[in-house]
């Protein structure tokens, strides 16, 4: 009788090959994507040209927004009466007001912008209340270490003619943001007190100054 080999087959081994091909990728994706949180973290906070001149921030409202008011002043009026009221918005990066939430203290890094926009009455259906128009100037205050006081202020100008880098105020324009941000504030040198969901963060975590 003749002797029979049995046959083996060899091994298909292409259902493999769209994973062996897809293994690379995903990993490439998932490091990719930690990459780029792990960079919007770093970069959130300021950039600066120079060392101490600031790069405004063009997707600053796009932060969370910690408040506004309409007609808010720290100084004495010497306008008119009868001078239509304007509206302040301000927004802090995205890992201070992170760091703020958790500690009810800003970290070194914050960066607060504050926009100054012109109240408007004239479009329907309004009949009595007031809005946001164009805006009329852009500021901006940093809390960092590179400055000899802790803190430094900014302002990028008019709204129709914003400069792309500030440098930080200086002789009695820098004085006058500091005396006031400092004896007039609820946290450090920020007005939490007209941040309601900030304030209440700073009465829990015990950061308030006293009188607050």
């Amino acid at each position: 009788m003749a002797e029979t080999k049995e046959v083996t087959k060899p091994r298909d081994y292409r259902w493999r090959l769209p994973l062996l091909l897809c293994w690379p990728l995903c990993s490439f994706l998932i490091t990719g994507c930690r990459a780029s949180e792990e960079q919007q973290t770093l970069s959130d906070g300021p950039r600066y040209l120079n060392g101490t001149s600031l790069v405004r921030p063009i997707d600053y409202r796009e932060w969370p927004f910690v408040g506004s008011a309409l007609g808010l002043t720290y100084e004495d009026e010497t306008a008119s009466s009868d001078a239509p009221p304007n509206f302040t918005n301000v927004f802090v990066n995205p890992s201070s007001h992170r760091g703020f939430m958790e500690t009810g203290v800003w970290p070194s890094g914050t960066v607060f912008i504050l926009e100054l926009r012109r109240s408007q009455t004239d479009a329907a259906p309004n009949k009595g209340g007031q809005f946001q128009g164009d805006l009329l100037s852009l500021e901006a205050e940093v809390k960092d270490a590179r400055f000899s006081d802790g803190w430094a202020f900014f302002n990028f100008g008019r709204g129709t003619e914003l400069a792309e880098v500030a440098a930080p105020l200086s002789g009695a324009a820098a004085a006058s943001c500091v005396q006031c941000h400092t004896n007039e504030t609820a946290v450090e040198r920020t007005f939490v007190q007209f941040y309601p969901t900030l304030l209440q963060v700073a009465r829990q975590k015990g950061t308030l100054k006293p009188g607050f």
